[in-house]
């Protein structure tokens, strides 16, 4: 919480016989929080889960990893729980591009490359695992992660449906929710919940074109 200083010159003085108003004094102002320290901060959060997990993490070594003092943390965010909370929220409104290669099959494929890539990023692949981990047992960290995954997932599931829906690639009226399960479902299964270390030769082809077919098939 951020305090606003003033000084015995702020409040309001006892006016006597013809003597004007005391003058006020400009405030001394309150703290601005600048954006290259918070933006310090989000990047320590993720690079601490990754390191240490959610139950180990500290506000002292988020601070101590972005080379701010603890009251810096604290100016922004009152709890490690809120912190952790903002961060993993602020994924969904980043998304994805929504591809456009012309056709289903090759949006799905464009997808798919991409989410890959990020899934298997070293932090991805340690964070998202222990964040639903502590999803189970924290109702608000529950709620959070499945904003970031659906809510960025969705933005593009539901570009790549209305660009195949508008080349009539799928039927008008397309089960949107069936859609997005079926597009990232798969490779969020084989990237975050088995962590199978490699995808295989040609898996991303044939799971666009797997996907593409149930699509059309809704």
């Amino acid at each position: 919480m951020l305090v606003r200083m003033t000084s015995n010159a702020d409040q309001p003085q006892p006016q006597t016989g013809a003597q004007p108003p005391a003058r006020r004094r400009a405030p001394a102002g309150a703290a601005v929080l600048r954006e290259d320290v918070t933006e310090a901060i989000r990047a320590a959060v993720f690079e601490e889960l990754a390191a240490v997990g959610y139950a180990r993490m500290s506000i002292e070594g988020i601070a101590r990893r972005a080379g701010v003092g603890k009251t810096a943390v604290y100016r922004r965010w009152r709890s490690k729980l809120h912190l952790v909370l903002d961060v993993v929220s602020a994924v969904a409104v980043m998304g994805l591009p929504v591809p456009d290669a012309g056709s289903l099959e090759g949006d799905l494929r464009l997808l798919y490359e991409v989410t890959a890539r990020a899934l298997r990023h070293p932090l991805a692949s340690q964070i998202l695992p222990d964040l639903q981990a502590e999803a189970a047992r924290s109702p608000e960290i529950a709620e959070a992660v499945q904003k970031a995954l659906r809510d960025g997932q969705a933005s593009v599931a539901s570009g790549i449906v209305m660009a195949a829906e508008k080349r009539g690639e799928v039927r008008p009226g397309i089960d949107e929710e069936l859609a997005l399960d079926l597009i990232s479902g798969p490779l969020y299964w084989r990237s975050v919940v088995i962590r199978s270390p490699k995808v295989p030769k040609g898996y991303m082809d044939a799971l666009a074109r797997a996907t593409a077919h149930a699509l059309k098939a809704l």
